[in-house]
This record gives structure tokens, sequence and C-alpha cells, in this order.
């Protein structure tokens, strides 16, 4: 074995690593930009500065790269938000971390990303049980930050439809918004919710005294 292979190897993983990253990088601008449509090997590999057959090489398709993508959009969400949700232990203040998250993703053009994909899936096969996979822990992360604020509710309401809703809830806003250019009436609607929110954990000493028959 040659004297610099230990050395070379390291090295070597380590470019992968970056190229890969760079990749992942180029397809998210270009999906932000470009779109699914124009999401070409060349376009993506223009944004990466890379060779476009890398893409081929570390991916093995454009498809997976863009699922990469999205799944990399997916895990910074998840890393951003996780410690906001899970400090909420209010209605309320459920509300208002909803309402975070729904400018934040409009600010940093996340949805931009998964409204994308969501359209490209319908002219990709197998890609839409893909997207799918991608929002599926986003619905379990939802319920398990549910389940601690309903658990004390006024309210008898089972997390799992109620973290469905909400999440339905904000990616349809967000398609909204993104479509017409206008967080208005979103914005209104999470302040609505908020009030209502507030009057049910108004509600939550006079529910739990009820709950224990008045004792």
């Amino acid at each position: 074995m040659s004297p610099q292979g230990p050395e070379q190897r390291p090295q070597s993983v380590q470019q992968g690593a970056a190229t890969r990253a760079a990749l992942i990088a180029g397809a998210i601008d270009t999906l932000r930009e470009a779109g699914f449509a124009g999401a070409s090997a060349r376009q993506i590999a223009r944004k990466a500065g890379c060779n476009q057959a890398l893409i081929f090489y570390h991916f093995g398709s454009v498809p997976d790269l863009l699922v990469a993508a999205l799944e990399e959009v997916s895990s910074r969400r998840m890393a951003a938000y996780q410690d906001l949700l899970e400090h909420t232990g209010t209605m309320a203040g459920l509300v208002d971390a909803a309402r975070a998250i729904f400018i934040e993703d409009l600010e940093a053009g996340h949805v931009t990303v998964l409204v994308e994909m969501i359209s490209g899936a319908h002219s990709v096969p197998g890609l839409g049980e893909r997207v799918q996979a991608c929002l599926d822990p986003w619905r379990e992360f939802a319920e398990t930050a549910m389940r601690d604020v309903l658990s004390t509710a006024p309210i008898q309401v089972s997390a799992a439809p109620a973290a469905h809703a909400v999440v339905a809830g904000i990616l349809g806003l967000e398609l909204l918004a993104h479509l017409d250019g206008d967080q208005a009436g979103a914005l209104a609607l999470f302040d609505q919710a908020r009030a209502v929110g507030d009057l049910l954990d108004r509600l939550r000493p006079l529910a739990a005294l009820l709950g224990t028959g008045g004792k």
C-alpha cells in the first residue's frame, strides 16, 4: 500500500461529502428559482459549480437528488422548530409556534421547494410516495407536541387527527400565500386562532376543577 493511501482516503471522503452538499444546495436553489420543470442536471450542476456527471455518480438520478434536497430542507426545518414546539405548553403558545413556522417557511423559501416537488410528483412515478415520506415526520412531531397540550385542554380532542389538521392547515396556508404573495389573510387567521387558544387556556383551571367533581 502506498504511504499516501491512508491520507488520501479521508480527503477523498471529505471531497465526496462536499460535492454532495454542493449538489443538494444547487438543487434547492434551482427548485426555488426555476421550479421542478427547470431542475435539469445541467442547471443544478451549474448552480453547484460541479460537473453534471457527478449528480449521477453521487445520487443516481436527478429525481433522487431532488428528493435529497427536500429531505435536507425538511431536516433543517425540524432542527430549527423542534425546540420551539417542545417548549410550547399552551394552546395559545402552540398557535404562536405555528405562526412563526408559517412566516419562516415563506421567507426562507422552504414552501417553494415543497410545492415544486409536489407538482413534479404527478409526472415522475413513485415520487409522490417519497415526498409524502418527507411529510410524515412532521405529522408525528406535531402529534407529540399537541398531545402534551391537549392532555390538559378543557375539551377532549384526539392528538392524531388534530396534528393532521394542523400540518395540513399550515401547508395549505403556505401554498395559498405562496401563490398569491399575500400573508395577511393567513396571519389574520392565526390571530383569531390565538384568541380561541387563549380562551381555552383560561378555561383549563375550571375544566380541571369540574373534572375532579369540584373537590
